[in-house]
């Protein structure tokens, strides 16, 4: 399978998600949810201009790109100019919000002085499997790629020139496509359009529609052409527009900070807008699950892929979600997506499908069952509704018993719990961050249960069991933090450690310090330990990498959310102008669209893995509400 690990820029309304190269390549779509299920492993389109041989539009030694998003908006342009014909191709990529369909739009401008014929070619080649396997079907002037499951369309309102169903790879180079084939079991396929003469000035425009149909819902032999024939019928240019207020509408509903009547960078002003279009992306707008990121690594020889929602994850993403004012998208997760994945014993797994199915895992994490209650506490200190406790109660009561339960055995050394993976998911023990994370959600359960007992008030036994259990807990506050300055302060180092096993300096630890408050900012114990984070963590460029020898993705590279975690600390204590400094560091690293990365390319200061990190851009909006709090900004 071809790599493609970098997803430059994205369009989706929910249900239908797509990304593109910085080239305007077409590298993804997803149907179904916004994680599940990826369609493509390759989507070339090119143009044949007079008798020249294959010009792709997306790697063409003679091309010039630029890129950009519509103004506010998840629509994404891509202009390019091939300067040996002198035709710019302006291709604009969106999905309509009320119509599941990828409408990409060629603009194609002769802007050379001689008459240009021009064939426009869309190869297509989708992932297939033995339990599913792919086929090509010519029908009403559609290229279908059909399975068991779904189907595959691609498809415009003009009739096309040709197609090709079987080995399209021998003969596409020469921008000639054919056969006698109208349907084959082959996975890719391709089909031509004849834009006809393009005279000097002249300008032709053709619409490529992709569409995905679930078979279940209409057949493919005798409903799916009904169905491509209404879309032939819709008004583009209304859908086009109509898509352009939605997504400017979303900017205006949730822009709280009204950067356009400030003078702030612009660079801020634009991540911060690529963040809540972002977010509304890749939610899920069933269940609330929230996508750690759009996929990069299908293949998995990187990484263990990222488009699976992480309860951790997704808990620091509604505190962004409550700055900005998405109060529904908010308790949708908490509601629906974390009551569905809960497992009988309270626990949540280390992660899930967005649709609330568990996904690939390797182990579990303990900081996932207990971010939700710290979550769930967050989200109520922003709007005082005690109902949205209650509902939520029974379920965080099950978590609490599952992580009194954990904690039990850590203490007391019973050895019955398998190992929980670190944050980071690769060490296999205890440590710092995820006590200081169950020590947040216990709080933040005593805490909630002084905030509903008043709705309790006729129901003596179940205060008894709310005073009973908060008496349980806050002895555990006590017992959990005894243990930690005992198991994961380092004598020698003075300073905090990870854990007790290879005592690095991580970034995790400031978890302790914030946001999970076990330990206060100024305590001699925790200034020891960041002034050892200065010296070991940070580069030359003044970012922070994760922790010592850190060496994920082949570099020592700095992270957004270490950089923005040291913000909060920074600002914590007081040290305004070096939590700026944190913070602009960030700023600097945003792509050319405002997307944050996973980490940051210390030599070209541009996202060195992921694009588009939602845990990055969650944790930039809550520092931005922190500067912008204390003038800073």
């Amino acid at each position: 399978m071809k790599q493609k690990y970098y997803n430059d820029g994205m369009v989706g309304n929910g249900k239908l998600t797509a990304s593109f190269s910085k080239t305007g390549e077409l590298l993804r779509l997803f149907y179904g949810a916004v994680d599940y299920k990826q369609f493509i492993e390759q989507f070339d389109v090119g143009v044949k201009i007079n008798d020249s041989a294959m010009v792709y539009l997306h790697n063409d030694i003679n091309n010039l790109y630029s890129q950009k998003y519509i103004k506010d908006t998840n629509i994404l342009q891509t202009e390019i100019l091939n300067t040996y014909f002198n035709l710019q191709i302006i291709q604009t990529d969106f999905v309509p919000i009320e119509e599941n369909i990828l409408v990409r739009n060629y603009r194609f401008i002769n802007q050379s002085n001689r008459d240009l014929r021009v064939n426009l070619l869309a190869y297509s080649k989708v992932l297939t499997n033995i339990n599913n396997d792919t086929c090509g079907f010519f029908k009403d002037d559609c290229l279908i790629q059909y399975n068991h499951d779904y189907s595959f369309c691609i498809f415009a309102k003009e009739k096309p020139m040709s197609y090709q169903i079987n080995n399209v790879q021998s003969n596409i180079m020469d921008g000639i496509i054919g056969g006698k084939d109208y349907i084959g079991m082959s996975p890719d396929s391709a089909i031509a359009y004849d834009l006809k003469l393009i005279h000097p000035g002249e300008e032709v425009n053709l619409n490529l529609y992709i569409y995905v149909n679930d078979n279940k819902e209409r057949c493919l032999l005798n409903e799916l052409d009904t169905e491509i024939a209404r879309i032939r019928k819709i008004d583009i240019v209304k859908q086009y527009e109509d898509t352009k207020k939605y997504w400017r509408k979303v900017i205006k509903d949730y822009d709280k900070f009204n950067f356009e009547k400030k003078q702030v960078d612009s660079r801020i002003e634009k991540i911060y807008k690529r963040s809540i279009l972002l977010f509304s992306l890749l939610t899920n707008q069933e269940t609330g699950g929230i996508s750690a990121g759009m996929e990069v690594d299908e293949g998995k020889t990187k990484c263990g892929r990222y488009s699976y929602c992480w309860t951790r994850d997704a808990v620091f993403v509604t505190r962004a979600m409550d700055v900005l004012g998405m109060k529904e998208n908010v308790e949708k997760f908490y509601h629906i997506f974390c009551k569905k994945t809960q497992s009988k014993t309270g626990k949540w797994q280390q992660r899930f499908y967005t649709d609330g199915r568990l996904a690939p895992c390797w182990g579990y994490q303990i900081d996932e069952t207990a971010s939700v209650i710290f979550g769930i506490y967050e989200h109520f200190k922003k709007y005082k509704d005690k109902m949205f406790l209650k509902n939520n109660l029974k379920m965080c009561e099950n978590a609490i018993v599952y992580l009194q339960k954990y904690i039990d055995d850590i203490l007391h050394k019973k050895g019955k719990f398998l190992p929980s993976y670190d944050l980071w998911e690769e060490y296999e023990g205890v440590t710092l961050y995820s006590m200081a994370s169950i020590f947040a959600s216990f709080d933040a359960m005593i805490k909630i249960y002084k905030s509903v007992k008043t709705m309790y008030e006729t129901n003596r036994l179940k205060l008894e069991a709310i005073n009973k259990k908060t008496k349980e807990l806050a002895q555990n506050l006590l017992e959990i933090k005894e243990y930690c300055l005992k198991t994961f302060f380092d004598e020698e180092k003075k300073t905090f450690v990870r854990n007790p096993e290879d005592k690095k300096m991580d970034i995790s630890i400031l978890g302790a310090i914030t946001p999970f408050e076990m330990f206060k900012p100024s305590e001699k114990n925790v200034e020891n330990t960041i002034e050892r984070m200065n010296m070991t963590l940070r580069t030359y460029t003044g970012g922070y990498v994760r922790y010592e020898q850190d060496g994920y993705m082949g570099g020592y590279h700095p992270w957004p959310i270490a950089n923005l975690w040291m913000a909060c600390y920074n600002l914590e204590i007081g040290e305004d102008k070096k939590a700026l400094e944190n913070f602009e560091f960030v700023t600097n690293s945003c792509s050319e669209h405002g997307f944050l990365g996973e980490q940051v390319n210390n030599e070209t200061m541009k996202p060195a893995w992921i694009i588009g990190l939602t845990w990055s851009h969650a944790m930039y909006i809550v520092v931005l509400e922190k500067l912008l709090k204390k003038g800073l900004i």
